[in-house]
């Protein structure tokens, strides 16, 4: 009787330690049933512990009431798309995070690469995971990914990216986490962007302030960085007078106007259309591409041109670059070969004659012995360094001779003497939508006849030099 009663002390105790353990396995189950959306109806303990479902048989008679489960458990996760699973994925600590990243963006701009799939990326990542988990490997991927997108020069896509910092967590407490740099790494990623900001021009503005303050405090690397910008920027802003836009022209015609009137020195240059794109079919059916001609050409220009010597030739040279932020166009120039020292007449004009030409206090002739010192080398001097003249530019849809040889037809109609000169073509290899020489044949039914020039105003020049 003593050993019964020992027996069943110890059945009860085991009972009662192991207790939590079978009723936690009970929710599990109750769970994991529920998840299923097949409900439990009796669970046996210890021993012979199993799941009855309503489709098995019942043993043993022995029921147990159903516990309640919490609505975490009890409802199934809402259907997450394919985007969000991988941004979930991302955030995984993995050894090739960045390569993650930049699927990412990858995945979410494959139909269009546009402003709104970029916000949704970072969006969604900020969603995921509310400890921001990988959260400097991804504004490095956004950092590489925004020019794809276009957003390289939005102000509010940068704080965007800076508001994926968590806040007040890198924040230092005292002046020794300041002094050894709290949290390098993410400070670093803060310059970085505030670098690229910088490199494309765009100014910070406050919401930029308060953000750095908040994840970095006031006396970071990132809010140094941010108060240099502010410090500079605002006065080189406006320090170019002749400032590239960021977008330019669509039209060729428009750009061809907007780059020669760059490279012209003189503001009194006329810029002259001689012939518009254009595409017209031949009486064989044959689509023919006429280019588009632009040329300029300034009063003193045509003035040396008309006192050229016949018999020497004048050259059609080029093509050569021009650089448009990152777009790049190509210029013909018409230039002719320095005047032999025999052939140099000068101007003999009286110095005291007073003039719309003349000054009382800046004469055009002054001679004046300038003493150097002993040691200067007078050997060479750029200045006695003599060039051709140049007497017009022109820009063209395509660089063969056959064009350009129509612009050379126009320029005679301004200055006849162009006619009675040799021209020499001194074309080289340009950029690939040139044609070549074999391509600028042209038969006599393709020879068409050469638009009327248009004449433009003066235009004020703007130099090359930023």
């Amino acid at each position: 009787m003593l050993k019964y009663i020992c027996n069943s002390s110890a059945v009860v105790c085991d009972v009662i330690m192991n207790a939590p353990r079978h009723l936690f396995r009970i929710q599990c189950i109750g769970c994991v049933a529920r998840f299923l959306g097949t409900p439990v109806q009796r669970v046996i303990l210890t021993g012979g512990a199993h799941l009855q479902t309503p489709g098995s048989q019942h043993s043993n008679g022995q029921f147990l009431r159903s516990l309640h489960c919490s609505a975490v458990c009890s409802t199934s996760r809402p259907n997450q798309t394919e985007f969000e699973k991988a941004v979930e994925h991302s955030t995984q600590p993995k050894d090739k995070s960045l390569v993650t990243h930049d699927d990412l963006f990858e995945r979410a701009a494959r139909d269009s690469k546009t402003k709104a799939d970029f916000n949704r990326v970072v969006e969604v990542f900020n969603k995921a995971d509310i400890r921001r988990r990988g959260h400097v490997e991804f504004i490095y991927a956004a950092l590489r990914k925004m020019p794809e997108f276009g957003v390289e020069r939005d102000i509010t896509v940068y704080n965007k990216l800076l508001d994926v910092f968590p806040k007040e967590v890198f924040v230092p407490q005292n002046f020794i986490q300041r002094m050894f740099n709290h949290y390098p790494r993410q400070q670093e990623c803060g310059v970085q962007l505030l670098e690229q900001m910088e490199n494309y021009g765009i100014i910070p503005n406050v919401e930029t302030k308060v953000l750095l303050a908040q994840i970095f405090g006031e006396k970071s690397h990132p809010m140094r960085k941010f108060q240099r910008i502010m410090y500079w920027f605002p006065r080189f802003k406006h320090a170019n007078p002749f400032p590239v836009p960021h977008v330019l022209p669509s039209d060729p015609v428009e750009l061809a106007r907007f780059s020669l009137t760059r490279i012209a020195d003189d503001p009194d240059a006329k810029v002259t259309i001689y012939q518009y794109p254009s595409t017209d079919i031949t009486e064989r059916g044959e689509e023919l591409t006429r280019p588009h001609i632009i040329g300029i050409q300034s009063p003193d220009q045509r003035s040396l041109l008309a006192k050229h010597n016949p018999c020497r030739p004048v050259y059609v040279e080029g093509p050569f670059p021009l650089w448009l932020r990152k777009t790049c166009v190509h210029y013909f120039l018409l230039r002719a070969d320095p005047i032999p020292p025999e052939e140099k007449v000068e101007e003999d004009f009286d110095p005291e004659m007073i003039g719309p030409e003349q000054s009382l206090f800046y004469p055009q002739l002054v001679e004046l012995d300038l003493e150097r010192d002993m040691g200067d080398d007078q050997s060479f001097s750029v200045d006695d360094v003599e060039e051709g003249a140049v007497y017009a530019m022109c820009m063209s849809g395509q660089g063969d001779q056959a064009t350009l040889s129509q612009w050379i037809s126009g320029l005679q109609e301004t200055c006849p003497i162009l006619g009675q000169i040799p021209t020499v073509f001194r074309l080289e290899s340009g950029p690939g939508e040139l044609q070549t020489s074999s391509d600028a044949q042209q038969t006599p039914e393709q020879e068409v006849e050469i638009d009327p020039i248009i004449e433009e105003e003066p235009q004020r020049s703007q130099r090359v030099n930023q």
